[in-house]
């Protein structure tokens, strides 16, 4: 780089840092690198990220327009972002980047109970819309583990999920319509605000799960459902994960739909136990079943004896029902902070695979034969009711050997989930950490097309580079 490049390069930073201020104004707008980094990365340690030029916290969808639009005009990428809970690196900076969080625009417009949706902006947190929603009897059913931080806007970027997803489904069953901007700056409306409606392309789900590759969505329209009964809970020990997988599949058949069915091994059990302080796991339990019923009155009572019955008939060591809402709570807690609890152990490369239900006890056990061969511990939780499990391999992240080992078991949980007929995420997204195992999933035909659609919106490529697609061509490739 000549002396030039040098002045023209301070000169372009210079004026894209003006336009961006004169969108945001000076609260708005972060380039000091001490306070940038901060910026730089979600929780998922093992995602590359780079340095950014500067960070945006814009208010407005007026705001967002202007900011993507000075990006544009100086070509500087720009990287949509959260709260920064991911676990994919989705969220992760590239050098030079203008970073643009939208946790500011954070108001629900609307609440509407006869029509049984809200409109909201991209930074209200879930657990907000949840509680907003019971206000007036009603109930937003997606609930990711990290419900209490986690935005909307994130959730709709990574189509995430959580705990009731085996009836409930997961964040795109939700939306309605959509605001984006799109990457020359305009404004793009999706969807709509009726329960029907099949005009044109679906242009809505597309954008749900695009990881800011797309656009970046400023408003969402979000159907609700009526508030269900305070739910019942049965958990269930086993000696062996098969008999707890077995398990699983006998509730299945019987065609009970818990709202929650969750899954715990022996390691991450006996984490959330110390954690807590509790004497959920027994010196024998190899694995726990959480279930909770939110169907009201007898026909709750009913459900939650026949899944106790269940349990027992499969061969749980011990079994506790409980319509007490604040005993399954806690109870539940044990499953929420499982995470928590692993990383007080150490450092934690957390998995987001999916199988099919009757393949989860093959799942976890191969887990454990992955840590075996990599000489370190995978815990494995998981949402039994739809298959979508959360290995998590532990490594002490001061051992650059045992870091490598974390990384190779990593991929080959991906491997095996793949070949047990599964996916490579299930709720988390592909972020920066899986580009490889995504083009593998899809295949060629299913990368093409993926890549047309990303040129067709983003021509210059500027949003969310090296998210969720590697460029074509990438020299970095492996």
């Amino acid at each position: 780089m000549t002396a030039a490049d040098v002045v023209g390069a301070d000169v372009a930073g210079a004026d894209l840092a003006a336009a961006l201020r004169a969108a945001v104004g000076d609260h708005g707008l972060v380039t000091d690198p001490d306070a940038t980094a901060g910026y730089a990365r979600d929780m998922m340690p093992l995602a590359p990220h780079g340095r950014p030029y500067a960070v945006v916290l814009p208010t407005t969808t007026e705001q967002v327009q202007a900011c993507v639009r000075a990006c544009a005009a100086a070509r500087v990428p720009i990287v949509p972002r959260g709260a920064g809970t991911g676990l994919t690196g989705a969220a992760n900076a590239v050098d030079g980047c203008v970073v643009l969080v939208t946790t500011r625009m954070d108001r629900i417009i609307e609440l509407d109970p006869d029509n049984r949706l809200a409109v909201v902006e991209p930074g209200v947190i879930n657990q907000r819309l949840k509680t907003a929603a019971a206000a007036h009897g009603l109930y937003y059913p997606p609930d990711p583990s990290s419900l209490e931080t986690c935005t909307l806007g994130g959730n709709l970027a990574t189509n995430a999920g959580g705990l009731c997803c085996g009836k409930y489904g997961v964040t795109g069953d939700y939306v309605l319509g959509l605001e984006a901007v799109l990457a020359d700056g305009s404004l793009l409306r999706t969807g709509r605000r009726t329960v029907k409606g099949v005009a044109g392309y679906d242009l809505t789900r597309l954008l749900v799960g695009s990881e800011g590759t797309l656009g970046v969505i400023t408003r969402a329209t979000l159907a609700l459902r009526p508030l269900p009964a305070a739910p019942g809970t049965v958990v269930a020990a086993f000696d062996s994960v098969a008999k707890a997988g077995a398990s699983v599949n006998r509730v299945v058949r019987a065609g009970l739909v818990p709202s929650l069915m969750e899954i715990m091994d022996a390691t991450s059990l006996r984490a959330s136990s110390a954690h807590l302080g509790t004497d959920l796991a027994g010196a024998d339990d190899q694995a726990l079943l959480l279930c909770q019923t939110d169907a009201a009155g007898s026909v709750g009572e009913a459900e939650l004896d026949r899944l106790e019955k269940l349990f027992r008939q499969s061969g749980a060591v011990w079994t506790h029902a409980t319509r007490d809402a604040a005993e399954g709570a806690l109870l539940l807690r044990a499953r929420r902070v499982s995470l928590t609890a692993l990383e007080a152990q150490g450092a934690c490369m957390t998995e987001d695979v999916a199988v099919p239900r009757t393949r989860i006890a093959e799942l976890i056990e191969g887990c454990a034969q992955i840590g075996d061969t990599a000489g370190l511990t995978v815990a494995v939780v998981g949402h039994a009711g739809d298959g979508n499990m959360h290995p998590t391999v532990l490594y002490d992240r001061h051992d650059d050997r045992e870091q490598a080992r974390a990384r190779t078991a990593f991929d080959a949980i991906l491997d095996l989930a793949l070949s047990l007929g599964g996916t490579i995420t299930g709720e988390h997204g592909v972020g920066k950490l899986k580009q490889d195992w995504l083009e593998r999933e899809i295949g060629p035909v299913g990368l093409r097309v993926h890549r047309a659609v990303k040129a067709a919106l983003d021509p210059a490529g500027l949003f969310n580079p090296g998210g969720m697609l590697r460029p074509a061509g990438d020299p970095d490739r492996p």
